[in-house]
């Protein structure tokens, strides 16, 4: 490459035809990668739009369904210490082919349900892997893989993916059911994730290095491009290091209070009081508007600040945020509290993604992260089965949301307690970065 910019990509050639000089081949990769997570979040959030129908149609009560969607997202989050292995070993390209395909299948089968085990099995199993390969780790690994430079940037841009779908997705599929019935809206998903082989077909890449090209910024840091050839931390060195547990432990609680608690719950809960579904689901994707901000501003923001500050910050911004849901009887509250929250969702990403890599090196970010995320979804299905269990128990979600805003401090304390972060240069197979 030459400099930076646009027009640092090297002169190479893709399939016969002279790419561009213009722009550099790792930004169609960032936009594919973007597509891609955009309908996976389509799908992985398409479960709370049913929620209510499937509740009048089969007679299943909220805990029977807040049990599907846990296996769902402890699915999701269980298959990204695999996804980030065979991320390392197969190349994304083939990845995304195989969770596209998996929950292909899924979507097609859920137009037939009508008894729970056919549910846990096609939303639990099938849509929880599937999305699960194609959601943050594909994500992180692509962005670490072919960019050093803007590397938060790029982490927090391929990050909207999910809010981005949920803006898209959760009105439009909650407008086709209202109007044609739960049905179609497997059916519409399914047709998009059909589609989606074709970009991922013609114009997916692995690695920088399959179109001649270096990850975007490496000559301008020799200092961080000396750790792309560090050995990778496995996870059993890692797990030997205090930042590693209190970045799962702190993630645990990111994934509980944002997938499993309002992901799941937010929407029968407005419902609930009063507030119309369509409405709902339209503040939802208000919600997801915010979070494209959010999580756009918290990858610039990591390239340029502490990110362990910024990580317990956005912990104590989201605790605050849970602690006024309770008190929102209306749609202009519900309204506020979108905005308030959605800016945070998850923000808590980029420097999550930065922090591991600073701390155990790029080539550890696939394997590593994907058992961080893990502790993320786990925290979502332990969210999604409680709060579920406690609406029946109590009658309401109260509980629920009181329990997830002190959780969420209790997080932001976790993140001010890891240490600073070694240069990535460092970060090698030395004794020291044990």
């Amino acid at each position: 490459m030459r400099g930076e910019g646009l027009s640092s990509a090297p002169d190479h050639r893709v399939s016969g035809v002279a790419s561009s000089r213009v722009i550099f081949y790792g930004w169609i990769v960032v936009a594919i990668t973007f597509v891609v997570g955009l309908v996976g979040s389509g799908v992985r959030s398409a479960p709370a739009v049913f929620i209510t129908p499937l509740e009048s149609e089969f007679g299943w009560t909220r805990a029977d369904l807040g049990t599907a969607i846990a296996i769902n997202l402890l699915l999701f989050g269980l298959v990204a210490p695999i996804a980030g292995m065979l991320v390392d070993r197969i190349g994304p390209r083939r990845l995304m082919f195989a969770g596209i395909a998996l929950y292909g299948i899924g979507l097609a089968g859920t137009i037939f349900i009508d008894s729970l085990w056919e549910l846990g099995l096609l939303w639990g199993v099938a849509l929880g892997l599937g999305t699960g390969a194609t959601a943050s780790v594909l994500q992180a690994t692509v962005a670490t893989r072919w960019f050093v430079t803007h590397r938060g940037l790029v982490v927090g841009l391929l990050g909207t993916a999910t809010s981005t779908g949920q803006l898209i997705f959760i009105p439009v599929l909650m407008a086709i059911v209202v109007a044609f019935g739960w049905r179609a809206g497997p059916l519409l998903l399914g047709v998009l994730a059909a589609a989606l082989v074709i970009p991922v077909l013609l114009w997916m890449k692995n690695d920088p290095a399959d179109v001649g090209a270096q990850p975007y910024g490496a000559k301008n840091d020799p200092g961080q491009a000396a750790q792309e050839d560090a050995p990778a931390i496995g996870l059993r060195r890692a797990s030997r290091t205090p930042e590693f547990w209190l970045l799962c432990s702190s993630f645990f609680v990111c994934g509980a209070t944002s997938n499993g608690l309002i992901g799941t719950h937010l929407l029968p809960h407005s419902i609930e009081h009063g507030i119309p579904a369509v409405t709902a689901a339209a503040t939802v994707g208000i919600m997801g508007a915010m979070n494209f901000v959010g999580t756009l501003g918290s990858g610039w923001l990591t390239d340029k600040v502490d990110p362990r500050r910024l990580l317990a910050f956005f912990y104590a911004f989201r605790g605050v945020s849970l602690f006024i849901l309770p008190f929102a009887s209306d749609f202009v509250d519900l309204l506020v509290f979108a905005i308030i929250f959605g800016l945070d969702w998850f923000a808590t990403v980029p420097p999550t993604v930065t922090l591991t890599a600073q701390r155990f090196g790029r080539r550890s970010v696939g394997t590593l992260y994907g058992w961080i995320f893990a502790c993320h979804q786990l925290g979502a299905a332990t969210a999604a089965f409680g709060a579920g269990w406690i609406r029946v128990w109590f009658g309401d979600y109260y509980v629920a949301f009181f329990a997830g805003a002190t959780l969420a401090l209790i997080a932001a304390g976790l993140a001010s307690l890891i240490r600073a972060p070694q240069p990535e240069s460092s970060v090698g197979p030395g004794p020291a970065a044990a």
